[in-house]
């Protein structure tokens, strides 16, 4: 049988690891598959820079569209980021009748639901686990292994270059923008973090997650999305030494009201597993009625990780290029027409416990007004720690977790916390998740 042809947009470090998973493992991924895989056709912006692959036996050009319009390719993997020009491709390349592999979660989260409708019509599949948590195949395990379950929520560290800021913060005391200018010089963050650290690129990845998990439509301009650029060393210090650690998190949660879609920093009990993954590894915890919590570790991105599921999803398409079309594994793991209208819930209708770190004058009654405000509130109080001020011995630095509460209760204390004269600085607020198995 003839080999399957395979077009790569983009020969770049996850396009040059794909050639070479694909060329040194070749013989035992056409044995998974019961054809050859080779690729035939690539596309890059300078076809003569030096490539991390061989290139020899692949036609090179610097216009995607011949990839993509050309009649010997059976399958175009789409590896040039953004979801401008790699929206028009892939919707071409379906119109041509190719099935399509991405690594891109803009595309998806912002794009997926318009690009899943073309592929269904056209009868083709577009195959995307690179797309989130690099080469951890999550979404083959939340999309089929766990098809048996109802999800009842999942909460991840995707962004590697996130979780090595708070992990050198943690284990080295060191501020934040001293990690992330090293962060920038090891090539894990852009010379615009922006994406990272903000939490954009970790709420493209869980906008896929929770659509898979919970049968809804991509929703990315739902997600509530906070960054770690105002986490101190201090909150670092003050959740070590109450037991937690604080991850960049995200998560979401089906409830009876609808669901959670929310990307922030997020203190975390040391005992969970996750809260020990670190530097720039990834992981998803997921859990289900039936197996309970599953979690899923391993390396985020870099060539060869990621292209491990590049690879994966090329066998996938390859296995089931002569099936009907009417019997594949659905896109987003739900038959089309039963996607659930569950809405998104917005963040003030979340409930979660919290960390507050609070600043004000050491003198009687400002303790017991705090907390009388928040009592007020619904609000109630977990454990309290007080410090003394580091550079003013006049003022105290106290810090609460609170019991779990509705976001809306919180913001309504805080705003009248921050109103007092002896509130020396604006409260810092951190959510907290306990993650329990039950």
């Amino acid at each position: 049988m003839e080999p399957v042809k395979v077009g790569l947009l983009g020969l770049g470090t996850v396009g040059g690891g794909t050639v070479n998973v694909l060329r040194r493992n070749g013989e035992e991924i056409s044995r998974r598959a019961g054809r050859g895989i080779i690729v035939t056709h690539a596309s890059a912006r300078d076809i003569n820079k030096p490539r991390i692959c061989q290139t020899d036996g692949i036609k090179l050009t610097q216009n995607p569209l011949d990839v993509v319009t050309d009649p010997e390719v059976s399958i175009v993997v789409e590896l040039i980021g953004g979801d401008t020009l790699a929206r028009e491709l892939v919707l071409t390349a379906i119109a041509n009748g190719k099935h399509v592999v991405t690594a891109n979660k803009a595309l998806i989260a912002k794009h997926g639901n318009e690009i899943f409708s073309a592929a269904q019509k056209q009868g083709v599949m577009v195959a995307f686990e690179a797309a989130v948590a690099g080469g951890i195949p999550i979404i083959k395990a939340i999309r089929e292994g766990l098809a048996g379950n109802q999800i009842e929520w999942l909460a991840g560290i995707i962004n590697g270059t996130g979780n090595f800021i708070l992990t050198e913060m943690r284990d080295k005391q060191r501020d934040f923008d001293s990690v992330l200018a090293e962060a920038q010089r090891l090539g894990y963050a852009e010379a615009d973090p922006t994406f990272d650290v903000e939490g954009i690129d970790a709420a493209h990845k869980l906008t896929i997650l929770a659509s898979i998990a919970f049968g809804i439509p991509l929703q990315f301009e739902k997600t509530y999305t906070e960054g770690i650029s105002k986490i101190t060393g201090e909150d670092v210090d003050f959740a070590s030494e109450l037991g937690f650690t604080i991850k960049h998190l995200g998560l979401s949660r089906r409830t009876e009201k609808g669901v959670e879609l929310r990307v922030h920093p997020t203190l975390i009990p040391k005992r969970r597993l996750i809260a020990n993954v670190d530097g720039v590894m990834n992981a998803v915890l997921v859990k289900g009625d039936a197996v309970g919590p599953t979690l899923y570790y391993g390396a985020g991105a870099g060539a060869e990780p990621t292209a491990s599921a590049v690879v994966g999803d090329i066998v996938d398409v390859v296995r089931v290029l002569t099936s009907d079309p009417e019997n594949r594994v659905p896109h987003l793991a739900f038959q089309p027409e039963s996607l659930s209208d569950l809405p998104i819930l917005s963040i003030d209708e979340v409930e979660t416990a919290y960390y507050l770190r609070i600043s004000a004058s050491d003198k009687a009654g400002v303790l017991a007004n705090i907390t009388t405000i928040l009592a007020d509130n619904d609000i109630s109080i977990d454990s309290m720690l007080q410090k003394e001020h580091k550079s003013d011995t006049d003022k105290a630095t106290i810090i609460i977790i609170t019991h779990t509460t509705i976001e809306k209760n919180m913001n309504k204390a805080l705003a009248k916390i921050n109103s007092f004269d002896a509130i020396d600085s604006e409260v810092v607020r951190i959510r907290l998740e306990h993650l329990d198995a039950d």
